[in-house]
């Protein structure tokens, strides 16, 4: 047999040494070469002059232009990312927390400030996508900011662990010199707030428009709706391309949503009524209030009947600026046997008839708090029965209430006639035997003073007082929530004498605590 010639080097295995080799060596050295050049710029330029003098056609000119300029930009690009991969590794070494420590701070930040943190280096970008940090996404803020896309990247980078997600925009803070001042009666210390009230934050007329559109709750349903399954909180505010059938869309996606609150979209209350009906059957808290307060958004019975059959967990109902009569407030007031919070403020069909029905009824004696603020044909003379109740037992746990109104409550016969200081006895008489209710009656200036004249001093003495405040909407079942977990104004008297403090907030506690978040 023969033997064996000289073996030749396999083809395969040239191509794999040649994958295999880190860097050509060549290469290296025109590099080491040119970094120690003194002063580079000049030496290129010199270099560059002298290939193009060499060269006789002009395309061949043109195209070592091109060439110089890609090489230097890829030598650039090449450096920057060597610099980030180094400061990214120095912070590594450096930051005391290990990623899980680090993703776990970063997900009790805002959203605002998760981005911030994102935009730092490498290695906080990588712990600021992780999903964890995505469980709360609040992206609400006073002039638009954020467009759809945003909106469907955080609910995808959530998925499963979404929990809560508010979007929209506020108005611009109205002036204070605008606001009316009408004098209150309260069983707290006097004090004065200059807090916005939700009907200076509804809809923003001839103001900036929404980025958002109709489609930036889409990333809810897909995927088979994965992250709508996982909601359970939605605060939608000032969406003003936002129609009926992306939000019933949306809302069908969320099926075991806890709080639903929406401010200022322009959709039917109707519709969204029962598509909340319809599909969010577990849910506890709707904050519903009307784009436009004084349009006919009139809510017909088989609507308030199909929401106490498909929400009777409802503990806490807002429905503002709507047309609402008394015999469907009383449908939901009697149906949802939970209830304990009850805001109908700027429902101007309400004249308070619906008082004496609810009053001898079981569920009545649940409601905690009740607000019928600026409801235009408010009676004095329902408001006063309900006064009386109140005097005789009735409503054991109510611990708030608001009938104020800027423009007077209304006579008996015609509503027309204004009664500016209505129910003064009656509201000395519940101060003094009630005074774990905190009732809050504002009236226009006009009859401030005589209703101060009326008081005996021994009768502010005891903590009865004329305050100058503004609107203040209050829900005590929410603030105990991890997403709504709101903090007292210090300043505000409500460690007093009262056992049951009722909390206010001024401008800035307000604006500021509706960015914390909560996990375990």
């Amino acid at each position: 047999m023969d033997p064996a010639g000289p073996k030749r080097r396999c083809p395969s295995t040239a191509n794999c040494y040649s994958r295999v080799s880190p860097r050509p060596r060549k290469m290296d050295r025109v590099l080491e070469a040119l970094l120690a050049l003194p002063d580079p710029s000049v030496a290129f330029e010199l270099s560059l002059e002298g290939l193009l003098e060499s060269s006789l056609l002009e395309a061949e000119k043109d195209r070592l232009v091109e060439c110089a300029i890609e090489a230097a930009s890829a030598i650039l690009e090449a450096a920057r990312r060597s610099a980030r991969r180094r400061a990214s590794k120095h912070n590594s070494s450096s930051w005391p927390l290990s990623s899980d420590l680090t993703i776990r701070v970063f997900s009790k930040l805002d959203t605002q400030s998760l981005c911030y943190a994102a935009a730092t280096c490498s290695m906080f970008n990588k712990c600021a996508t992780d999903p964890m940090c995505y469980v709360n996404i609040d992206l609400t803020a006073e002039m638009p900011k954020v467009n759809n896309t945003v909106v469907s990247t955080m609910i995808q980078r959530a998925g499963k662990n979404l929990q809560s997600l508010k979007l929209g925009i506020w108005p611009n803070a109205a002036s204070t010199t605008e606001l009316s001042r009408p004098m209150s009666y309260s069983t707290r210390n006097p004090m004065d707030t200059s807090g916005l009230s939700w009907s200076q934050k509804r809809p923003r007329k001839g103001k900036e428009t929404s980025i958002l559109t109709r489609s930036c709750l889409l990333a809810l349903s897909v995927d088979g709706g994965a992250a709508g399954n996982f909601l359970r909180s939605l605060h939608l505010y000032n969406i003003d391309k936002m129609d009926n059938f992306a939000l019933c869309k949306a809302l069908s996606s969320c099926p075991f949503l806890l709080d639903l609150e929406v401010v200022g979209l322009h959709v039917e209350p109707k519709r969204m009524l029962d598509a909340v009906s319809m599909n969010c059957h577990t849910i506890e808290r709707l904050f519903f209030e009307s784009s436009d307060t004084g349009r006919d958004y009139g809510l017909n019975t088989p609507t308030c009947t199909g929401l106490v059959n498909g929400c009777p967990n409802l503990m806490s109902l807002a429905l503002r600026g709507f047309k609402l009569h008394d015999h469907k407030v009383s449908i939901l007031i009697k149906g949802l046997r939970h209830l304990k919070f009850v805001d109908f403020s700027t429902c101007y069909s309400i004249t308070g008839t619906f008082l004496r029905n609810v009053g001898s009824d079981v569920n009545a004696h649940s409601l905690e708090v009740l607000i019928l603020c600026d409801c235009l044909h408010l009676k004095e003379v329902e408001v006063s029965h309900f006064l009386s109740s109140l005097l005789a037992g009735d409503f054991k746990l109510l611990r708030y209430l608001d009938i104020s109104n800027k423009d007077g409550l209304s006579a008996d016969n015609d509503w027309n006639y204004r009664c500016y200081n209505p129910c003064v006895l009656l509201i000395s008489d519940v101060m003094k035997q009630r005074p774990e209710v905190c009732l809050l009656a504002k009236f226009p200036r006009g009859g401030s003073l005589v209703d101060a004249n009326l008081l005996s001093d021994g009768q502010t003495s005891r903590g009865m007082s004329l305050t100058v405040m503004h609107n203040v909407a209050f829900d005590p079942y929410w603030t105990n929530m991890s997403e709504n977990s709101y903090s007292s104004d210090q300043g505000s008297g409500n460690g007093g004498d009262s056992p049951y403090p009722i909390p206010f907030y001024d401008a800035d506690s307000f604006y500021e605590l509706e960015f914390p978040w909560e996990i375990d």
